[in-house]
């Protein structure tokens, strides 16, 4: 007896010949390294990764939470295809100096490998 499996697809396939995080849990593509904005954030579980741009998430509703660098709304953000909790999405600043964040995404290392085109 042949056991079939659905093959997994994405919603969106990143560039082959560029470095990338992919989901660690199921391989999803996440971001390209260029969508890199800073790796010096910090996540509810350890070390965070801020992206100007992501793939194969959603977004949950956004709520109020107070960071360590003040008062945000934030929505959490999840892998479409395994549905992880990843990180969050920076919908709001209340603080002037940051509002640089405001649209971008936080991953958490701890969900996220290096993939494809790493030395």
């Amino acid at each position: 007896m042949v056991k079939l499996t659905k093959a997994r697809t994405f919603h969106a396939y990143l560039d082959s010949c560029h470095r990338r995080y992919s989901c660690v849990h199921c391989r999803a593509h996440l971001a390209n390294h260029d969508d890199l904005i800073s790796k010096s954030f910090q996540g509810s579980q350890g070390r965070a990764y801020l992206f100007n741009a992501v793939v194969n998430v959603a977004c949950g509703p956004a709520e109020e939470r107070l960071l360590l660098t003040g008062l945000h709304a934030v929505a959490d953000i999840f892998c479409e295809s395994c549905h992880t909790t990843l990180g969050w999405k920076y919908e709001q600043a209340f603080e002037l100096s940051q509002k640089y964040k405001e649209g971008k995404f936080i991953i958490e290392v701890s969900h996220m490998i290096k993939d494809n085109g790493w030395d």
